[in-house]
């Protein structure tokens, strides 16, 4: 419900980490809570593990367009956001709940074929769909929940960075935002990963023994980068020159004149991994190739090219 009067404040002036702030304040914690609002997951204090819990929620014409992607691609990326905040926790999924609110004219072949979508992108990160609810709505609006586990030793969270911990990222940066403004503008080039994006769990549960914090690029390095300073109580500098970027997406910013660097830093939906790890520890990732892009400091935040200046903000779902 919408609140009336002039000296409102919206949300589009607040933004969303400090609507997320002002939620958490709200609500009381639990003991067996162990982590609740301000990560990827909650975490559930387990006899021997822990429970990883999240929740996503994709609304047309902000998370997907119907005039771009299938009905089976938004299934499968309805499922693989959800998992990407486990493998960010060092987890795995085990359970996802779906609900979704479908416009009167949604014909049963397009509804079979996101859940068709869901179905495989489940199957192949070995997750189980157990439950959920459909209703009607306005716009088609997607929301999965999903359960998982972690090991004790394995759990990984944004507050767990420490001062001259490496940052690394798993691989490149910016090419799911390439593809979108490629779609935006009509224009033909490399949209593949937008329409059906990856995680790296696979990744994410090889390297959790050895990391510090970690958190997945949904909004943008910059974004993450300070997830992880605020819950850590830490700085961070990024070098611009070792950010990244492959030469698809790099020709993308050509054809479409814009700063690819830009996508990287604030564009998002990559989910890639961000984490933190000391120095001595790196040499241990056997088989995996994560790019070195900074360190923790004691504070401040920098993005290091001829001269520091500070670290900019990722995406935000309410600065419009």
């Amino acid at each position: 419900m919408r609140s009336k009067g002039d000296n409102m404040d919206k949300l589009s002036d607040l933004g969303e980490f400090k609507l997320i702030e002002k939620i958490a304040d709200k609500f009381e914690s639990d003991e067996e809570v162990y982590k609740g609002i301000g990560d990827d997951c909650a975490v559930l204090k387990k006899r021997e593990d822990y429970t990883l819990m999240t929740t996503d929620m994709l609304v047309e014409g902000d998370h997907f367009n119907l005039d771009w992607q299938t009905p089976w691609q938004i299934g499968w990326k309805s499922i693989i956001v959800n998992i990407s905040d486990i493998a960010a926790m060092g987890g795995l999924p085990k359970w996802g709940l779906v609900s979704i609110a479908f416009p009167g004219d949604i014909e049963v072949n397009f509804a079979e074929d996101i859940f068709d979508g869901m179905a495989e992108a489940s199957e192949k990160h070995g997750m189980k769909i157990i439950g959920g609810d459909t209703t009607h709505g306005d716009l088609l609006t997607i929301n999965v929940a999903v359960i998982g586990e972690v090991e004790k030793e394995n759990l990984c969270m944004r507050g767990d960075a420490e001062i001259d911990d490496l940052i690394c990222v798993s691989g490149d940066l910016g090419k799911s935002w390439a593809g979108l403004e490629l779609l935006r503008a009509g224009k033909e080039g490399y949209t593949d990963y937008y329409l059906q994006p990856k995680c790296r769990l696979k990744t994410a549960r090889r390297i959790a023994p050895h990391v510090n914090a970690m958190i997945d690029v949904s909004d943008g390095l910059s974004s993450e980068v300070g997830h992880i300073c605020d819950e850590s109580g830490v700085g961070a500098e990024v070098e611009k020159e070792k950010v990244p970027i492959s030469n698809k997406t790099r020709k993308t910013g050509e054809d479409l004149d814009i700063d690819p660097m830009k996508w990287a830093l604030s564009g998002g939906e990559d989910f890639e991994l961000v984490f933190t790890i000391p120095r001595e520890r790196f040499s241990k990732m056997e088989g995996e190739n994560p790019v070195v892009v900074g360190k923790i400091l004691e504070e401040g935040r920098y993005l290091i090219n001829s001269e520091k200046r500070k670290l900019g903000r990722g995406y935000d779902h309410f600065d419009r």
